[in-house]
């Protein structure tokens, strides 16, 4: 996610991120903690899917045996 990009999901501008890296640390830290959190959970997800899937094919495979 591009910083435009999180300004829009935050419904701020650009410039108020870039004030809240300055002036306000800790939130801009949480908040940037927050969306990668976020997007590992979204991976995890689309990860376990894949595997799922991965695992129903192989037992396929060995049934066919």
């Amino acid at each position: 996610m591009t910083k435009r990009d999180i300004a829009g999901f935050l419904g701020v501008d650009v410039q108020t991120l870039r004030n809240w890296k300055k002036t306000r640390p800790n939130l801009y830290r949480v908040i940037m903690q927050g969306l990668a959190i976020d997007e590992a959970i979204t991976l995890s997800k689309e990860n376990y899917e894949k595997l799922k899937e991965f695992s129903h094919k192989s037992e396929q495979i060995i049934k066919e045996k």
